[in-house]
């Protein structure tokens, strides 16, 4: 009986390829940026889109807290991401 032989012998065969490593990192930034939108939308359920017009939620909201700052850099940073990875995969198609 071989016990030192593996349970899953194609897993080491096969380097990690960069398509398929776009191709993860483009599902994650779909799964992030859903989120948010999907966050955004429930605080629109829940405040109202009249707060909105508000000066004072804007300052509230932009420039209370450092937090809030970054999570809006990263959304944006994976939106470019997203965004730049979709239109150079259409490119590839081509």
């Amino acid at each position: 009986m071989n016990i030192l032989r593996l349970l899953y012998p194609h897993l080491p065969i096969y380097k990690p390829q960069l398509t398929s490593t776009h191709s993860i990192s483009h599902r994650i930034s779909r799964a992030f940026l859903a989120t948010i939108v999907f966050f955004f939308y429930l605080l629109c359920l829940k405040i109202g889109l009249i707060c909105f017009t508000h000066e004072n939620f804007y300052q509230f909201f932009f420039y209370s807290s450092k937090l809030i700052l970054i999570s809006i850099e990263i959304t944006a940073l994976a939106l470019y991401y997203h965004l730049y990875n979709g239109v150079h995969h259409l490119l590839m198609d081509f």
